[in-house]
């Protein structure tokens, strides 16, 4: 969803909260999100009041009463910011191939630095909640470095302080990275465990030489095809790296050109 759509679906906070109600109980309220009770009345305000929503949900067991609306529990729950600016939030994130800055952020959508920065941080965590699917059928994967540049430390230094990220994508698919301490067996085969699909149909890989160890305990041996990049080997048949190699340059073409510099504590952010 853009920005137009935004503005023309979501344009105002009823909009917003038919659109949450709707994603959330598709089939209607059927019960209080607290006790469980089934009892459960829309009630309307008739009045103004502080509270700018001219409706709510109540339950009627006589131990509960409790108040809600289709924000109880989520990521807008007990937010003072409109949920206009929240769904602009969430589209500009979206639609943010090579990542957007905080401070971008804040001109976009006209709010304090500080404001900016907890939303952003808001929206990746939520991302991030769930149960994301094990990749499957044809999968890439391959290891990069970032950063260890420092001024006045000589290229050695440089080398030692890189930071590890592991990628693996599926093709036609979502990618998926992890920071890690660096490219040991027993380092790159819990990433990947908690990614690959056990039933995968292939696994594309440079000729790295952990690569083999990892896969051995999971079965994917067979499965297994390398390329050797050192001889200028990176296409054969259907078997290549380029896919996950176009995810670690979007990655890092959002680091230099959106944030210039990331510190390894927040790298896997």
């Amino acid at each position: 969803m853009n920005l137009c759509e935004v503005h023309e679906k979501l344009g105002t906070t009823e909009q917003c909260l038919e659109y949450i109600e709707k994603m959330r109980w598709p089939d209607g309220v059927k019960r209080c999100p607290t006790c469980g009770c089934e009892k459960v009345v829309k009630v309307e305000r008739k009045t103004a009041s502080k509270n700018n929503r001219g409706w709510f949900y109540m339950c009627q067991e006589a131990t509960c009463h409790q108040q809600f609306s289709p924000t109880a529990g989520t990521l807008f729950h007990d937010s003072h910011l409109p949920l206009i600016k929240w769904f602009q939030a969430i589209a500009l994130v979206l639609n943010a191939k090579k990542g957007i800055s905080a401070m971008q952020f804040r001109r976009d959508l006209g709010v304090s630095y500080k404001t900016a920065w907890y939303l952003y941080h808001r929206i990746r965590e939520i991302m991030a909640e769930g149960d994301i699917p094990k990749l499957g059928g044809i999968v890439e994967m391959n290891e990069t470095y970032v950063g260890g540049k420092q001024k006045g430390k000589g290229v050695y230094y440089g080398k030692k302080q890189k930071q590890t990220v592991m990628g693996a994508v599926q093709r036609e698919g979502i990618p998926k990275m992890l920071h890690v301490e660096d490219t040991k067996v027993k380092n790159i085969k819990p990433f990947i465990e908690a990614s690959v699909d056990p039933n995968v149909e292939r696994v594309m890989t440079d000729q790295s030489i952990f690569y083999p160890y990892a896969l051995k305990p999971l079965n994917l041996t067979d499965r297994h095809e390398t390329l050797n990049h050192i001889i200028g080997e990176y296409v054969r048949g259907d078997a290549y790296t380029n896919t996950i190699e176009n995810v670690f340059s979007l990655f890092k073409r959002g680091i230099i050109g959106q944030y210039h510099k990331v510190s390894a504590k927040h790298l896997q952010r």
